[in-house]
């Protein structure tokens, strides 16, 4: 039994529209480079998307509705699960930085502070910190 199944489709729904909102950023420009199709292809499986549903995202990325997270630790944790998946295994490369600075836009983070933001969550990562550590950290940052 996978995790999702332990949940109802509201959990399903809200996975595919994270999903659906990564595709977006990482679309942004247009295509897709081959890192980013790697990553996404990871993410897929993380979230438990099909491959019918991660084929029909990739067509229309807007079809699913957008949940942002309204509370700023909710963000943070949301960076903690994206920065951990662009940094797991160097899918992305030198790319890394690049993307997961769109993702934090993307989350709401201010463009003024999103470089630090993005330095100190992979930073934090390098370290192998767990989620509670991340988003104390995180929140903490300027103390």
């Amino acid at each position: 039994m996978s995790i999702s199944d332990l949940f109802d489709s509201g959990f399903k729904d809200r996975n595919k529209g994270h999903f659906s909102a990564i595709v977006r950023v990482a679309m942004e420009n247009g295509h897709l480079s081959t890192e980013e199709r790697h990553f996404l292809d990871k993410l897929a499986k993380e979230l438990e998307i099909s491959q019918e549903e991660y084929t029909e995202i990739l067509e229309n990325p807007f079809r699913y509705p957008i949940n942002p997270p309204h509370l700023y630790v909710q963000r943070l944790e949301r960076l903690y699960d994206l920065s951990r998946m662009v940094y797991a295994d160097h899918v992305l490369g030198p790319k890394q930085k690049e993307i997961l600075t769109r993702f934090a836009l993307a989350l709401g983070f201010t463009p003024g502070n999103v470089s630090y933001i993005v330095d100190k969550a992979l930073s934090l990562l390098v370290m192998g910190v767990d989620s509670d550590t991340f988003v104390y950290e995180m929140q903490h940052m300027n103390k």
